[in-house]
């Protein structure tokens, strides 16, 4: 099986690696955030393949949407997740497996898990945690067998709606503290140059998507939300956001 995934803060490429041991037989793995395509690569039919991506603001990141079109299926049987922190996935996944379905790919099976939020790490603290890995694993066993029967047909239905509703606005951006000792980990991880060789403490806010690689990446630790309304932002929306949510399966 070929493995594609986008993962700033680690979570999303846990989901899909346990997955992926559980599916076995991983052909080869595609990492977007540090190896991303430069040419087309197409999966034949007698392939398969199993998408991975975060949900910002309730959609695909639009860089990820971008890096998805390098992929071409040829009615290639493909698996399609979406992590999200414990909002909602709102209309991600429906815009993962239209993107796929318009790249040729047959979505057999598709699942929206969850996982410590990225932005408010007290949301969703420690996910995937024991009982999600039980449920990614029992999904995966279930693609297994799908898979082992599949002779064609149509992709399968998931939640959403056409049009997909407007990205939520990226209103927060990391910065560096005074710990940062510029050792440049972060400019090269940043998926959209919004930091600086010069002065890494500092974002560009117009480029910043906030997907907190610079943050996971960052040997100082220095990297963090550091603006004055971040705690009562913070607070506010893990009040909001309490209640577990928990994954959603379309076989």
């Amino acid at each position: 099986m070929n493995v594609v995934y986008f993962s700033a803060s680690g979570t999303t490429r846990k989901v899909i690696t346990i997955f992926s041991d559980t599916m076995g037989d991983e052909t080869a793995r595609y990492d977007l955030l540090r190896h991303p395509p430069q040419e087309q690569v197409t999966f034949r039919s007698e392939e398969t393949a199993a998408f991975a991506f975060p949900v910002f603001g309730g959609r695909i990141p639009q860089i990820c949407t971008e890096m998805l079109r390098k992929f071409q299926g040829k009615n290639t049987p493909a698996v399609a997740m979406v992590v999200y922190g414990n909002r909602a996935y709102d209309d991600a996944l429906l815009e993962l497996t239209d993107i796929l379905t318009a790249q040729g790919f047959v979505i057999i099976a598709a699942a929206a898990f969850v996982a410590q939020h990225s932005i408010f790490p007290v949301v969703a603290a420690g996910r995937p945690d024991a009982e999600d890995e039980k449920k990614i694993r029992s999904f995966a066993g279930d693609c297994k067998k799908k898979l082992a029967g599949y002779a064609g047909g149509p992709s399968v239905l998931v939640k959403g709606n056409h049009p997909y509703g407007k990205a939520g606005a990226v209103s927060l951006h990391p910065t560096g503290d005074q710990s940062c000792n510029q050792c440049g980990t972060c400019v090269k991880v940043c998926p959209v140059g919004a930091i600086s060789a010069d002065n890494p403490d500092k974002t560009d806010t117009h480029k910043c998507i906030a997907c907190t690689a610079c943050i996971a990446a960052c040997p100082q630790h220095a990297r963090g939300f550091h603006a004055e309304i971040y705690p009562a932002v913070s607070k506010s929306f893990a009040k909001s956001n309490a209640d577990r949510k928990e994954p959603e399966i379309f076989l």
